[in-house]
């Protein structure tokens, strides 16, 4: 029995990593407006209807927690003063071996993802990609995204009912997909429930899931209209 994806799909932040060639970690990094890139991929994630959102810290980590503001299930948080704001609910890992590189983050994810129950896949994205829009993570896992919530693009609402445009409307079990921009493959990652284990016999490194990716057949959702895609290695 198919059920709505939105009740069935994690989100993953990958944020544990020193930013060396950045100079600093990126998920302590706050754009212009003074907003933590972390704390705007978390909104994001959650406004696409990604629930839990697990975030992966290492480098700094304490510091970057407190960046975080409390989740929905948090008892200690006080009443929401924007409406529109997206909640979720926030598992934060702090992973000791993370100098071992992205994998280290990506495992130690998916084995918090293993032990929720109900889930069908996991949405992964690095902290480093400013631009990410609840609209973008809509379409990958077949959800409507508000188009009040952080970082939606224009039309964020109609880009996220991908079902009318002949795009994926169900995340399963056996769900690998990717998001490409103007052909280029970039994140989110969808990862169904049923490749976690044998991901995680693979992963070593700072490749992450990009070998696995490369054995397996993936499904590529083009989402260069909603966005660029782009990582951010250094400062502007």
């Amino acid at each position: 029995m198919q059920m709505l994806p939105s009740s069935r799909v994690a989100g993953l932040v990958l944020a544990a990593g020193a930013g060396s060639r950045y100079g600093m970690p990126k998920a302590l990094v706050h754009d212009d407006a003074g907003r933590s890139w972390l704390q705007h991929t978390v909104d994001v994630l959650a406004a696409a209807g990604c629930s839990p959102v697990i975030v992966a810290l290492g480098a700094r980590g304490a510091e970057a927690a407190a960046l975080l503001e409390p989740g929905e299930d948090d008892p200690t948080r006080a009443p929401a003063q924007d409406a529109n704001r997206p909640r979720a609910s926030v598992l934060i890992l702090q992973v000791t071996d993370w100098a071992e590189g992205l994998s280290a983050s990506l495992r130690a994810g998916l084995r918090c993802a293993l032990d929720q129950p109900g889930l069908a896949a996991v949405a992964v994205v690095p902290v480093d990609v400013p631009d990410l829009n609840a609209a973008t993570v809509a379409r990958l896992i077949g959800t409507n995204a508000s188009t009040n919530a952080p970082g939606a693009a224009n039309g964020a609402g109609a880009a996220g009912a991908a079902g009318a445009a002949g795009l994926p409307v169900t995340v399963l079990a056996g769900t690998l997909r990717q998001a490409r921009f103007a052909g280029q493959p970039g994140h989110p990652v969808v990862i169904g429930r049923a490749h976690w284990v044998p991901l995680l016999d693979t992963l070593a490194g700072d490749t992450g899931a990009r070998p696995y990716l490369r054995a397996h057949p993936v499904e590529q959702i083009e989402c260069g209209d909603l966005g660029t895609g782009a990582d951010v290695d250094r400062p502007n």
